[in-house]
């Protein structure tokens, strides 16, 4: 079975971190979310994966390969225009052939049921179905409105608080049959959200949405969403098949003296210094560097990164090879490397 991770953006809402990590390399829990997506999507039996790649594209293919390191098949699209979401399918028609075929966003960390959502599609004979989730508050949101029998009737874009007519949100998880090409014009700028579904909507197509309303879904392209999703992985709130939710690698060194929450995880090669203290949920990546005395609460750090000595870190995301200097004391903060690589 077939399925597409939408790839191509320059995630602008996490700068300065992903200034020199695409977004598809954002690591949760020490591992790229595109990694988590490929392991997610393989446990539905999605072993043929496109992925269309633009910023730093040549990263992303060294980190995945052609997939066989996890049991898939990665076709790469490389876009040297971004062509948006509905144009970046548009020239896989051929890959995806005849068969209802998947596509979710690489910003998504989920267990939304495939295999339900596609069985809804299939009975509904969709031409396009869209994986939905409850949020509480929904004015950051796109809002799906659904009749009784899952149709799709509107969508309402981020409303204000009091004003919304559903509290089902748009997941970016999506079942299409092959139906859907016809919708999308080649060689031009086109979007799912904003041109095809209400095109859909307008013309009256079998266009439907699959209330997965106790699945877990967070979309990781804000700093607060991306602490909130690694957050709830160390603390063991959800779990990614295939990876450790916390602990210490075993190439990790930690001083006997530093303490370290339970609810932390901390990657290979890592070192620890005496009397460090590190309080979770915080997530400590590969090859990093905590100085003596550093005190970590509720921190994320990306690989390569090194704390100095005496450093103070609370809700703080330190990016990749990025370097705080002794003694600094950091709240809320989001530090990165910010030259562009060429």
């Amino acid at each position: 079975m077939k399925a597409m991770i939408l790839a191509g953006g320059l995630s602008t809402r996490l700068y300065p971190l992903t200034k020199q990590v695409p977004k598809p390399l954002v690591p949760v829990a020490g591992v790229p979310n595109a990694v988590h997506l490929i392991n997610y999507l393989k446990s539905y039996g999605y072993d043929e994966i496109a992925i269309n790649v633009h910023y730093l594209a040549d990263a992303i293919v060294q980190a995945l390969g052609d997939g066989s390191q996890f049991g898939v098949r990665l076709k790469y699209l490389h876009e040297e225009t971004l062509m948006g979401s509905a144009g970046a399918v548009k020239p896989l028609q051929s890959f995806f052939g005849d068969e209802t075929f998947v596509v979710v966003g690489c910003d998504d960390l989920t267990n939304v049921p495939i295999d339900k959502l596609v069985a809804m599609h299939q009975t509904k004979r969709a031409v396009a179905t869209i994986g939905l989730v409850v949020r509480p508050r929904v004015d950051q949101y796109g809002v799906v409105v659904l009749d009784a029998d899952g149709r799709i009737t509107g969508f309402q874009e981020k409303p204000a608080p009091g004003t919304e007519r559903s509290k089902l949100v748009n997941t970016g998880i999506y079942a299409f049959s092959p139906e859907i090409f016809d919708r999308i014009p080649a060689n031009e700028f086109y979007d799912f959200g904003k041109q095809v579904f209400p095109e859909l909507l307008e013309g009256g197509k079998p266009f439907y949405g699959y209330d997965a309303r106790d699945a877990y879904w967070c979309d990781i392209g804000t700093p607060d969403e991306y602490r909130r999703a690694s957050d709830d992985v160390v603390n063991g709130l959800f779990r990614m098949p295939g990876t450790r939710a916390n602990g210490a690698d075993p190439s990790a060194r930690i001083d006997p003296s530093a303490h370290v929450d339970a609810n932390v995880w901390i990657g290979a090669n890592a070192r620890v210094g005496a009397h460090a203290r590190i309080g979770g949920p915080s997530v400590i990546g590969d090859g990093v560097v905590v100085g003596d005395g550093a005190v970590l609460e509720r921190a994320i750090l990306w690989a390569g990164a090194s704390i100095g000595q005496g450093a103070i870190l609370r809700d703080t995301i330190v990016g990749m090879n990025f370097r705080v200097e002794d003694g600094t004391e950091l709240s809320g903060a989001v530090v990165a490397n910010e030259e562009v690589p060429t």
